[in-house]
């Protein structure tokens, strides 16, 4: 699946996207797979409650399955304006 950071998240990880082969059954576990990988990452998902994510740009939760998501993307959360 592909995986895109933005703002800040892109800033800590380093890059804007990638290709993720997971087994991840939720968000959360492709979290937790991506957070062993390096210590960028591990900064970068630190606080879960500073992040959202969209899978197949539709807003939602960490709990979200991943079975057959095509795209994830993490990012801070956005104000109005």
């Amino acid at each position: 699946m592909d995986v895109l950071y933005f703002a800040w998240v892109r800033e800590r990880i380093g890059i804007p996207r990638e290709q993720v082969e997971t087994s991840a059954a939720t968000v959360a576990d492709l979290v937790a797979e991506l957070r062993l990988r390096e210590e960028r990452y591990e900064l970068a998902f630190s606080d879960l409650t500073a992040l959202r994510v969209a899978v197949d740009q539709k807003l939602t939760d960490f709990d979200a399955p991943l079975d057959g998501v095509r795209e994830i993307a993490f990012f801070p959360p956005m104000t109005g304006g």
